[in-house]
């Protein structure tokens, strides 16, 4: 349970947030809309954003600002958590998927959110079908990475050369919209591709984590259509560091909101748990809800 101290600290912070938004809002002219009816869900929003005590993948979580990005992608806004026109727009999602339409994010809305991002991976809707784990590409498929592209931490050689060629247009464009991306040269590259499904076994075997969370036992690395793209790290841990902090730290940075944003067009669609991990469907284009003002 909260103290009383503990509870008027949240509830500053939420007022806090609140006068952000509608100052925000005095500029855009959007988020504030719908204001008095949805003031309550949007407060609530403001305080559980950060203080949410839940277990979304089974360790303890605060919060849930590291999957804000993908959450406003697919609400189609860009309104802060804190905001009516985010309330209002997660209500009308609830309401979609036969949820009570309250506009406050829970753990059962957030469930909704992981099943609907979890079937735009083609790897994981086989595997749903019980189809067997699938086998590598020919070699003769596969292409080589330049040494540009590979980050020095976790060196790979191979991609399957469909892959390489949306990914490398992919950062091309990042590169020419994002400044801070243009700037670093090791932002956006490859530090896990195509993984041999024997040497990755053995792998995972040796180091005790074929656990299916952080190391699934059949990979979708085996099928040369996965990538893991260095998006940035707090230092001292690593580029794939899974801890919420460390996610969490990834989730604010520029590099992994342009990919929520616009990996789509590219044929990427991402794995919600792993910020750097993300998938090639073949399907370019706004296949998915691009976000635009509420």
């Amino acid at each position: 349970m909260w103290t009383g101290r503990r509870l008027l600290s949240l509830i500053g912070a939420a007022l806090l947030l609140a006068g952000a938004s509608a100052a925000h809002a005095e500029t855009t002219g959007a988020c504030d809309a719908g204001g008095i009816e949805w003031a309550a869900p949007a407060m609530a929003n403001a305080i559980s954003v950060h203080s949410l005590e839940w277990r979304p993948f089974g360790p303890t979580e605060w919060g849930w600002e590291t999957y804000v990005p993908l959450i406003q992608q697919e609400l189609g806004t860009d309104c802060a958590p804190g905001s009516p026109a985010f309330a209002r727009a997660l209500a009308a999602f609830q309401t979609r998927y036969g949820l009570p339409a309250t506009g406050w994010f829970d753990p059962a809305t957030f469930q909704v959110f992981r099943g609907v991002w979890q079937e735009r991976r083609p790897f994981i809707m086989a595997r749903v079908r019980e189809e067997p784990c699938p086998e590598p590409p020919p070699l003769n498929q596969l292409g080589y990475l330049v040494a540009e592209e590979e980050h020095a931490d976790r060196l790979t050689r191979l991609l399957r050369r469909d892959v390489l060629d949306a990914y490398r247009r992919m950062v091309a464009a990042a590169r020419a919209e994002v400044p801070e991306i243009a700037a670093d040269p090791e932002l956006l590259q490859i530090f896990s591709g195509f993984r041999d499904p024997e040497a990755d076994a053995a792998r995972c075997t040796l180091q005790g984590n074929c656990d299916g969370l952080r190391r699934a036992v059949c990979s979708p690395h085996r099928t040369g259509a996965a990538v893991d793209l260095y998006v940035g790290h707090i230092a001292g841990l690593g580029v794939d560091d899974t801890s919420p902090a460390s996610r969490l730290h990834m989730a604010r940075g520029p590099v992994y909101r342009w990919l929520v944003r616009n990996a789509g067009r590219f044929g990427f669609t991402p794995y919600v748990y792993e910020p750097w991990h993300w998938e090639w469907t073949g399907l370019t284009g706004d296949y998915h809800v691009a976000a635009t003002a509420p």
